[in-house]
């Protein structure tokens, strides 16, 4: 079974940071790009970044540019987006997701086939 696990949320506030890990399993890690997606109560869902292992590239959401990173540990089939100064227009439940290759344009984020569960984050003031 092809599987992503979500850990790492939780209740911070303003300012704060937080770690989320994606733990994939079932897939050829290499062979995927693993993007970051969040949901919003009442709002679409929104591509956050997205790192390609084909292309050794990763893509970020103008919102998010020089407060969250992703990155990937290929021998641990982990994925991680660490959220620094974080703000409460952040609170969302955060979704990894899979793509075979290469990340998409970050708006399609129907384009990812595999999804993990989601897990809250919420960040207060």
């Amino acid at each position: 079974e092809v599987q992503l696990v979500e850990s790492g949320g939780g209740s911070v506030q303003a300012g704060g940071s937080l770690r989320l890990s994606c733990a994939a399993s079932g897939l050829t890690f290499d062979d995927y790009a693993i993007g970051w997606i969040r949901q919003a109560p009442g709002k679409e869902r929104e591509g956050v970044s997205c790192f390609s292992n084909t292309e050794m590239r990763s893509y970020y959401l103008d919102s998010v540019k020089g407060r969250f990173t992703i990155s990937s540990d290929n021998a641990k089939n982990t994925v991680y987006l660490e959220m620094d100064n974080l703000e409460p227009e952040d609170t969302a439940i955060y979704y990894c997701a899979a793509k075979f290759r290469w990340c998409p344009v970050l708006e399609f984020t129907n384009h990812y086939t595999i999804w993990g569960q989601g897990i809250q984050v919420t960040v207060s003031s």
